[in-house]
Parts: structure tokens; C-alpha cells; sequence
């Protein structure tokens, strides 16, 4: 295509973006599904008069706060399979540091997110401008390179015709399996307002191939290898198994070879939870069983998972003297973790291939190790039930009884987000996937003010779905903003919002760690200067209902029954408010405790008896500490 279009480079951006797309498994999508913007005087002239030019072809959404347009963008990545994403702008100054958050989420959980902040001027008209950080040895730095340390691809436009290959790169990155995350590309405010004769060519409809790269042979044949000498194995499913939608290859692969699977956070709903193969969750916030199989394994298998220490417990749970690793994963950095056997593939494709080699050759492991986790995997849901269970209807439910009622109530086609709190541990211990993108908890950075902007981004990349937002009052006041994107929206957003005065997750770990549960709880200061008097008369339910959402008390057992009901059916934002009793330490309405160790570092002295306690217990778990090599 020959010829040019004379257009202002923010408005040359969005023509870009607007004709880009990606295709896997030859299914098309469009790249950039919209823009989410506030403005500024970095950006209102450039980027938001382009948005204007363009508003049919580049949709807009209106966020309140930086940092949760990303969390938008990332949840609505996510839904996707990441094979479309949205854009955000924001000026230059607070609008564009704001965005370091979000884009530290999207780099370390691996989802697409394009950021398009404002810059200050390129041409120096004036020096200094307003918000203009001021670099005594660097004239060239602006705040926006705080981004460049969580985002996968950074550029700076100061010139109209750089524009060209930032943008084929940005897009190069975000459509890359292996490589994907935050990509930034900074626009100073004088550059996107300048004109540019650009080629036709940068403008045309352009398809990105999401690539599904098949295993080595040589590494095929040392993962053959390792399988047909284990004996115990287990499979690890990660994120990486949702990515690459491996849900079905890794169901064949199990069953065929007789292989239990374990759920990282981010692999929860890789099977069905009542699949005869699945364990549960793996880690300190895992199951029995699950935790069990880890410990006796001689070969674990890493499907897409990064071995992160929380999620896995990797640093202390895998006690078999013998064991071994073995990684699927398309990323080489993690495909060596572990000191592993690198397998580097899609984990689809990868899978798909070990299945056909094994096909036949009854490499699975004796009828005994079946039953042994077949009735270890029906004695947790036993204690489900019980944690579910909440005999007296006519009391406050405990967090595990509000999980319990939304179990009874949701189908395959519900999607439940959580991200921070003391609700993560619980969701991965006992909630029963019935879908594979039913659970959508955020726990690579596991970011408080997550779940309600990402709730709105996977609301739009799945209409007509429910989708639940779980948050606690510690997270909900970290940013309630966008529920008022939702009520602008319309959008059918159910958030279900747990009031316990304060960071409950914390306060049980404050108090295993020897620090006594200090400045966690949200009351009034006592006479010894403690948090620890009265709790604060908030109520989060006038909150949520004075930014125009319905709010649904909920009391009881029998009223949270009804409230959850009636906000499921519901065609509009509305808010299900519990507030939730204390837990007892077993019982109905008790999650269980914590299955594996995670190593967070306690006081070497103190003089403290509950530090000196604490301090003694992590000695005696971090002696079991082991490297893999």
C-alpha cells in the first residue's frame, strides 16, 4: 500500500491500534478493545482530541483512578486469554506514576497492558514545565521512567516518526506468550500533538500470530524419560495451563497416565475441582492432599507455574530425597527453576506431545497411588462441608460460610475475583471450581484494590456472565472508585463486601510472627496508645450505596442466602454487605489451618515472649529448608 495520511501522532496511535489484532488457533481478535483514560494537560490535548476524532473506532471508558484503569485493562487481558488487552492513559505527574502499580501487577502475572502516558515536553519550550521532575544530572528523565523497571517494553516518542517502531514493538510484545506484560510508551505532550505524513502501510489492518512453539525432540526425550522412571509423580498446573488454554490436553495427560494435579493460585480450575485427577491447591494456602502428594513426590511436573515460594511452598515442601523436576513451561527463565528439566513449549502443545509419545506404554503409577489421593480428595471435601456448614441460620456467617452460600448458589458460568486479604487463602483451600476461568484470583502480586477495576474489566470481556467481586474492608478502601465506573457503565457487577475491622490476613500472620497482631486491626487507639479499642463506626455499605450502588445487608445466614440470590439476578451494580463473625478455631464455619510452611523471617531476639515463641518455630520450620540442585 503506497501513499501517506497526514494525522497528529496521537491520532496516527489510535489508527494503529484500532487495525491491530491477534490470531490463535485460528481465532481472530482485536488487540486493543478500548481505551480507559483520564486527563490532564499532559494528555487532553493530544490523546484526548484523538480519542474524540475516533470515538467510533476506538471505544472509551472513563476511570476515576490511575492505577485501577490497569487493573481494569489486566482483568479484562485475563478474561481473554490474553489475546486482547485495553490501553490507558494519563497525563504526565501523579496520573503517570499512579499507573507503577498496575503495571507491576501486569509484568509479574505475565498479562498484556499497553500504558500511554503523557510526557513532559520534548522541545523543552519552557524548562521547567509544570510537574516536571527536575534531574540535576539527567535531562532527559521524566517520572514516567519509574515504569521501566515493571514494564516489558518501554519507549519514549519524542519524535513523530519514532512512533513507527515503538508501536510495532509494543504490539510485538504484548501479543508474546513468553514475554508479555506492561509495555509503556511515554508521549510527550508537544509530540502527540504534532503532525506526520505517516505511510499507509503503518496504518493497514495488521495480524499478530500468538505463537504456539512446539518442544525440542531432545527435550521431549528427556521428559519421556523422567516420567517413565517416576514413580510418584504429581502435576503442579499453573497459569500457564489458562494461557494457553491446556485445560483439555492437561485432563487427557493425567488421566492417561494416572498423574494427581495440584492448582497453583494463578492454575486453580486447570480441572474441574471434582475431576478424579484434581488434589486441590498446592502451598501454604493449599490442600491435604494435595500438600501430601507434594511431600512424597519423586518427579514434580510444573505445568506453566513459576515456583513462586507462597503459592507452592517450594522452598520447604517437596521432602522426597530423591526428587526431581520437571518444567513445562515457555518461558526458559522458569523452564530451569527448580535446577529442572526444561521442557520449552506451549504447555498445549507440550502436553499434547507427551501424551502421544506415553500413549499405550501404561506408564501410570500402581492402583494403589490412585486410591490414596481418591480418598485423601474426599476426606477435605468432607472438611469442606464442615467449613461450609453453618447450623445456627440465624447467626453472623463466618468469611468460610460466606463462601459456603455462593457455592451453593453459582454455576460454571459465574467468575468470582479476589486478589488480597485472608479471602485468597480460603478461595484456594475450599472453593469448588466448576469452569476454567471461574476463579480469578490475582496473586502474583497479590495487589489490595485489585478485585473491583478488574471485576469491570472481565465484566465487559464477558457480558451476560456473572461476575463476583470479593473484597474485604481493607481492600475495598484501598479503591472503591471505579464502582461508580460500574454504575456509568450499567454494568451487572455483584460485590460481595466483607467488613472484619481491619487486615485480617495480617493480623493472623502478625501474631504466628512474634508482632502481636500490632496496626492491624482498624479501631480506636486505647489508653496505652494500642489499636485496641472500639472498633471505627465505618459503614462501607453507606459507602458503596452513596457511589450509586444497591446494597444488600446481609446479617444472617438465611439473609446472606437471599442477598446473594437477589444480586446474582441483578441488572445493575449491587452490593452484598456482611459483616462477618470471628471464626472458631475448628468446626462448622472454620477453614482449615494452613498445610505447608511459608517462610517469612522472625526477630533473632527479643524480649517479647510471643517473639521468643515465634522465633523458636521458624527455627524448627526453616531447618527443613532445601535447595534443588
Amino acid at each position: 500500500m503506497t501513499g501517506t495520511r497526514q494525522l497528529t501522532v496521537a491520532q496516527a496511535l489510535l489508527a494503529f491500534l484500532a487495525a491491530q489484532f491477534t490470531e490463535r488457533d485460528g481465532e481472530r481478535r482485536r488487540l486493543i478493545g478500548a481505551t480507559w483514560g483520564i486527563f490532564g494537560h499532559g494528555n487532553v490535548a493530544g490523546l484526548g482530541q484523538a480519542l474524540v476524532e475516533y470515538a467510533e473506532l476506538m471505544p472509551f471508558h472513563q476511570g476515576r483512578n490511575e492505577q485501577a484503569m490497569v487493573h481494569a485493562a489486566v482483568g479484562h487481558a485475563r478474561q481473554s486469554d490474553r489475546l486482547s488487552t485495553h490501553a490507558v492513559t494519563t497525563s504526565i505527574g501523579p496520573g503517570a506514576t499512579n499507573l507503577v502499580t498496575g503495571a507491576a501487577l501486569a509484568t509479574i502475572n505475565r498479562l498484556p497492558v499497553l500504558l500511554l502516558p503523557g510526557d513532559t515536553f520534548a522541545t523543552r519550550p519552557a524548562d521547567p514545565v509544570l510537574q516536571q521532575l527536575e534531574v540535576p544530572y539527567a535531562g532527559d528523565v521524566s517520572v514516567n521512567d519509574c515504569l521501566r523497571p515493571v514494564s516489558r517494553y518501554f519507549d519514549r516518542i519524542t519524535r513523530p516518526e519514532a512512533l513507527i517502531p515503538a508501536a510495532l514493538a509494543a504490539m510485538r510484545t504484548l501479543t508474546d506468550p513468553a514475554d508479555t506484560g506492561a509495555v509503556t510508551l511515554a508521549l510527550p505532550q508537544d509530540v502527540q500533538a504534532e503532525v506526520f505524513d505517516w505511510p499507509l502501510d503503518f496504518l493497514a489492518e495488521r495480524v499478530w500470530p500468538v505463537r504456539r512453539p512446539a518442544p525440542d525432540p531432545a527435550e521431549l526425550d528427556a521428559a519421556v524419560r523422567q516420567l517413565r522412571a517416576a514413580r510418584r509423580p504429581l502435576i503442579v498446573a499453573g497459569g500457564g495451563v489458562r494461557h494457553s488454554a491446556a485445560e483439555q490436553a492437561l485432563a487427557v495427560f493425567a488421566e492417561q497416565n494416572g498423574i494427581p494435579v495440584a492448582a497453583t493460585q494463578a492454575g486453580k480450575g486447570a480441572l474441574p475441582y471434582d475431576h478424579p485427577c484434581a488434589v486441590g491447591g498446592i502451598g501454604h494456602t493449599g490442600t491435604a492432599p494435595a500438600n501430601e502428594l507434594a511431600r512424597e513426590a519423586d518427579l514434580l511436573i510444573g505445568v506453566g507455574t513459576r515456583w513462586s515460594d507462597f503459592t507452592t511452598a517450594s522452598g520447604t515442601l517437596f521432602a522426597h530425597p530423591a526428587v526431581r523436576f520437571l518444567n513445562l513451561n515457555i518461558a526458559p527463565f522458569d523452564g530451569h527453576k527448580m535446577a529442572g528439566t526444561a521442557l520449552t513449549a506451549d504447555a498445549r502443545t507440550a502436553l499434547e506431545a507427551l501424551t502421544e509419545r506415553l500413549r499405550g506404554e501404561g506408564t501410570g503409577p500402581d492402583p494403589e497411588y490412585v486410591r490414596s489421593w481418591t480418598r485423601a480428595t474426599r476426606d477435605w471435601e468432607r472438611r469442606v462441608d464442615e467449613a461450609y456448614a453453618a447450623p445456627d441460620p440465624g447467626a453472623a456467617p463466618t468469611q468460610a460460610q460466606v463462601l459456603g452460600a455462593l457455592d451453593a448458589l453459582v454455576g460454571p458460568e459465574d467468575i468470582l475475583l479476589n486478589a488480597a486479604g485472608s479471602l485468597p487463602g480460603d478461595l484456594h483451600k475450599l472453593w469448588r471450581t466448576r469452569s476454567r476461568d471461574q476463579y480469578h484470583v490475582e496473586y502474583g502480586y497479590s495487589c489490595m484494590g485489585y478485585e473491583i477495576p478488574a471485576a469491570i474489566g472481565v465484566q465487559l470481556a464477558a457480558p451476560g456472565r456473572p461476575v463476583w467481586a470479593l473484597v474485604g474492608d481493607g481492600t475495598y478502601l484501598m479503591m472503591p472508585t471505579e464502582l461508580v465506573t460500574a454504575v456509568q457503565l450499567g454494568l451487572p457487577l455483584k460485590v460481595v463486601l466483607l467488613q472484619n475491622h481491619g487486615y485480617a490476613s495480617i493480623g493472623g500472620l502478625s501474631r504466628t510472627v512474634g508482632a502481636e497482631g500490632f496496626g492491624t486491626a482498624y479501631r480506636y487507639r486505647a489508653a496505652d496508645g494500642t489499636y485496641t479499642g472500639e472498633p471505627l463506626p465505618v459503614d462501607l455499605a453507606a459507602n458503596a450505596e452513596s457511589l450509586g450502588l444497591r446494597v444488600l445487608r446481609a446479617p444472617t445466614v438465611t439473609a446472606l442466602h437471599q442477598a446473594l440470590a437477589e444480586a446474582r439476578a441483578a441488572t445493575g451494580p449491587v452490593c452484598v454487605y456482611v459483616e462477618t463473625a470471628p471464626a472458631p478455631a475448628e468446626g462448622p464455619g472454620a477453614a482449615p489451618p494452613a498445610q505447608a510452611w511459608w517462610d517469612v523471617p522472625v526477630a533473632g531476639t527479643s524480649g517479647r515472649p510471643e517473639a521468643v515463641a515465634a522465633r523458636a518455630e521458624y527455627e524448627r520450620a526453616a531447618a527443613r529448608r532445601r535447595r534443588h540442585l
